[in-house]
C-alpha cells in the first residue's frame, strides 16, 4: 500500500493551484454527500424460513474507508472522521426522503461541474484519471489542507509538496515531449 506521503503528494501534484483546491472543499463534499446518498439507499438483504437479515450497505462502506484513512495516517484519519461525520448524517437523513436519488444525482453533477471549473485553472486532469484510489484520496487531501492550514504536520506538508511539484514538473515535461 502506498504511504499517505505517496497518495497526497499524487493527488497535490494536479492540485497545486490555489483556485483549483478551493473549488474542491465545495464539490468535493457535494461529491462525498451524494455518494453517501444513493449508498445509504443500498441494503444487502436475505431471509431464511424463521426470519430476514436487512443490512445496510452504508455504515460498512464508512468504516471501511475510515479504517483506510487511519492506516495511512492515524491523526489526519480520526481528524477526517470528526469532519466527515456531519456530511455522513446529512447524507442518512437526505437518502430518506422523496426523490433521494433524484436529489443525489444532482448533488454529483454540481459537485463534478464544480471540480471541473478547478481544474481549468489547474490546466491538469483530474487525479483519478490515472488512479482511481484517488477518489478516495480527494476527501483526505481536503482535510489534510486544513491540518496543514493548522500548522500540525508541517514537515509531511513540506514532503508532500516538494515531492507534488516534482511530480508536476515531470508530468508538464512529459507532457510538452
Amino acid at each position: 500500500m502506498k504511504s499517505i506521503v505517496d497518495q497526497l503528494s499524487t493527488y497535490k501534484s494536479v492540485h497545486l493551484n490555489k483556485k483549483n483546491v478551493r473549488t474542491h472543499f465545495f464539490g468535493v463534499p457535494l461529491i462525498v454527500m451524494s455518494v453517501m446518498v444513493l449508498v445509504n439507499m443500498l441494503n444487502i438483504e436475505w431471509s431464511s424460513q424463521t426470519n430476514e437479515v436487512v443490512l445496510p450497505v452504508m455504515p460498512i462502506v464508512a468504516l471501511l474507508v475510515v479504517i483506510y484513512y487511519v492506516i495511512l495516517d492515524l491523526k489526519i484519519g480520526l481528524i477526517a472522521t470528526l469532519l466527515f461525520a456531519p456530511v455522513y448524517w446529512a447524507a442518512v437523513n437526505i437518502s430518506v426522503l422523496p426523490n433521494a436519488a433524484w436529489m443525489a444525482v444532482g448533488i454529483f453533477v454540481i459537485g463534478w461541474i464544480i471540480q471541473f471549473v478547478g481544474h481549468a485553472y489547474e490546466k491538469a486532469k483530474p487525479a483519478f484519471v490515472d488512479d482511481l484510489n484517488q477518489l478516495l484520496i480527494g476527501p483526505l487531501f481536503l482535510v489534510s489542507e486544513v491540518v496543514f492550514a493548522l500548522g500540525i504536520n508541517k514537515e509531511m506538508e513540506k514532503e508532500v509538496t516538494e515531492i507534488a511539484r516534482d511530480k508536476r514538473r515531470a508530468f508538464e515535461k512529459a507532457k510538452s515531449a
